[in-house]
């Protein structure tokens, strides 16, 4: 079997029980949101950007080559920040109650590190979107969180230009099973699932539950008040 062949196993148990259209394995949530970050970053510095769909309107919103900041709440995970200044954005912080996802604005990614749970993709795409559109969803399973495994994480989405992206980006920018002398390598980081890991998820997720509650997100200090993002 091929090494790698136990990941993709991985991926497509995690978008059965999420009910998502693709799955994208990494190696932790902060570089799941990182690489959507960055995705969206190439995309608008060529020039090129899809629309994020307004729910309420219906219309195009949200972004474009002008925009140089990204907003989330004030209470999340230090890396969260870290990863949009690595990204090339600014950060900019509100104040949110939320629970269990919340939105990196304007962008359609959503930070899923304290929400896994069945169908959450189906669901959380209409309540989201309410209509069609690309979005981004990223679940930690690390050994704190629902599924808690070793390390990892996913990329929920519906984007099949994105997917063939992130599969080389998180690869070092290789093509799996290709032998870099052989390969056309592209812009990549080390962020990929390792086999072992990826089988611990697939035993884990056999035995979890449908329905699990949100982890809690009241353990967050302000990072507003940080010098690191002032």
């Amino acid at each position: 079997m091929k090494p790698f062949q136990v990941v993709k196993d991985f991926e497509y148990a995690v978008a059965v029980y999420t009910g998502a259209p693709y799955v994208v394995a990494v190696n932790s949530c902060t570089n799941a949101l990182f690489l959507c970050i960055k995705y969206h970053y190439m995309q608008m510095i060529s020039g090129y950007t899809k629309p994020f769909i307004d729910p309420k309107t219906k219309l195009p919103t949200g972004y474009n080559s002008l925009t140089t900041e990204i907003e989330i709440p004030k209470r999340t995970y230090v890396s969260v920040p870290q990863q949009i200044l690595h990204a090339g954005y600014g950060v900019k912080f509100r104040d949110e109650d939320w629970e269990g996802v919340y939105q990196l604005k304007p962008f359609p990614i959503w930070d899923a590190a304290k929400r896994f749970t069945s169908n959450m993709w189906s669901e959380g795409h209409y309540y989201i979107n309410k209509c069609d559109g690309s979005l981004y969803m990223c679940t930690s399973h690390h050994w704190q969180k629902i599924l808690g495994i070793q390390q990892g994480g996913c990329i929920l989405h519906n984007d099949p230009e994105f997917d063939k992206w992130a599969r080389k980006a998180r690869f070092d920018g290789r093509t799996e099973g290709v032998a870099p002398k052989d390969d056309n390598v592209h812009i990549g980081w080390h962020m990929y699932m390792s086999p072992e890991i990826a089988a611990e998820g697939i035993v884990r997720l056999s035995h979890l539950p449908k329905d699990n509650p949100d982890r809690p997100t009241d353990d967050y200090p302000d990072l507003s008040k940080m010098g690191i993002f002032k």
